[in-house]
């Protein structure tokens, strides 16, 4: 490969990278343009840790011709059960343990060596196999994601000339480089997404940082509590009780999600939420949506609790619409983006009701007014009260039991949330 032609890649790769071009293209892109360079790649694999709430790393494929396998993998833990067994057994594990950068490997004599994966790629018709792991600084590190894995191959029967080497002790480098930037935006989104909530997130991302910077909204409030969940924690081992707080949360933050809401915080067991639209008679329907999915999925999580023997328990939800501030609040160096106002407490007073009348839901008067005339024939008084911290009185509104007692009637609301 000619000085010229890893000129040109290293610079496709350093535009590609500044322009965000995703891992997958920035993968498929390498080595297509080594190939059209005289490389002889048959097959490339690079993978780099991240951070995120269920998998450990993400890697991405490249093959020469037509595969079955997924150009993206993402994978879970190698500290446990099999996926240690087989990360120890490969060669980026033996490379990582005896401190080295590279490892090549003849694959036509594959049957001597124990590494888990040479053996399948020798089958396939692969001669000749290069490693290299690109370590990271300690300023460069976020986590686990410490290093820069990728393996080649080549069908050649040569295997990998010193010129090939050359080329790829060379380019690999930036390839990981272009790599990491795009992971480390992906990891900028994850841990958005996660401690922020989807659109929040995007809110953030975009630059709407600045401290005091709110806009006034109109918004479904959602606020939802595990009934018990002080008692149920006394009672059982300190190692159950975050498991059953996330089994919980688990099914409520799906259904919000479902539904198209925004999960704005988590608040112990608590879990505030909004839904908005330009027809507020949407949001409305979209925030009973979500409750009635969150009841079916307590129903699945308490049968499954159940039959494990662990505790189980339901939730009270609070509805209601009011305007409230949404942006950035708190101090020069500790920001919460979230929303504030009157109807925020208003929801979590209302939700709180629910223990106190022995309703799993209650909307406020607001609520139930701009819905569609099905929609209000749904809801039903529960009386009038006055909530504590609310200077006026109002009447809260229910499920109407007729639509968990009454089989057509059920069928009817469900027909009226799917519509």
């Amino acid at each position: 490969m000619e000085l010229t032609s890893r000129l040109r890649l290293t610079n496709w790769l350093v535009s590609q990278g500044l322009k965000g071009l995703p891992e997958n293209d920035l993968l498929r892109g390498f080595c297509e343009r080594c190939r059209a360079a005289g490389m002889p790649l048959s097959r490339a694999i690079v993978f780099i840790d991240t951070l995120h709430p269920i998998f450990e790393g993400r890697g991405f494929r490249w093959n020469d011709g037509e595969s079955n396998e997924a150009d993206i993998f993402e994978y879970g833990s190698t500290s446990t059960g099999e996926a240690s067994q087989t990360w120890r057994r490969s060669a980026f594990y033996h490379m990582l343990e005896h401190g080295h950068d590279e490892m090549m490997i003849d694959l036509t004599d594959s049957a001597a060596l124990d590494f888990s994966m040479v053996g399948e790629l020798a089958e396939k018709g692969h001669k000749h196999f290069a490693a290299f792991v690109h370590r990271f600084g300690e300023a460069g590190t976020i986590g686990e994601m410490d290093c820069f894995y990728s393996y080649y191959t080549t069908r050649h029967s040569g295997g990998f000339d010193v010129n090939h080497m050359a080329a790829l002790r060379d380019l690999v480098p930036v390839l990981g480089l272009a790599i990491k930037s795009a992971a480390q935006v992906e990891i900028a989104r994850t841990l958005g997404r996660v401690y922020l909530g989807r659109e929040t997130a995007e809110q953030v991302l975009r630059g709407r940082m600045q401290r005091g910077v709110t806009e006034k909204i109109k918004a479904v409030l959602w606020y939802s509590d595990v009934r018990g969940s002080t008692a149920i924690s006394e009672r059982i081992g300190p190692d159950e009780i975050i498991p059953f707080l996330n089994d919980y949360a688990q099914a409520s933050i799906d259904a919000i999600h479902d539904a198209g809401g925004e999960v704005l915080k988590l608040i112990g067991d608590g879990v505030l939420a909004m839904f908005t639209s330009e027809n507020m008679a949407n949001a409305k329907r979209a925030a009973l949506r979500a409750e009635h999915k969150f009841r079916g999925n307590m129903d699945t999580l308490n049968a499954r609790r159940a039959s494990e023997d662990r505790p189980t328990t339901t939730a009270y939800v609070g509805l209601h619409v009011g305007e409230v501030f949404y942006g950035n609040i708190g101090s020069e160096d500790r920001l919460d983006f979230t929303v504030v106002g009157p109807a925020v407490n208003e929801v979590s007073r209302i939700a709180s009701m629910c223990a106190s009348v022995d309703r799993e839901l209650l909307t406020s008067t607001a609520f139930r007014t701009g819905l569609d005339a099905a929609g209000r024939n749904y809801l039903v008084s529960t009386g009038r009260f006055v909530l504590r911290g609310i200077g006026h009185a109002q009447d809260l509104y229910t499920l109407d039991p007729a639509v968990a007692a009454d089989e057509v009637v059920g069928g009817k609301y469900e027909r009226y949330l799917a519509s």
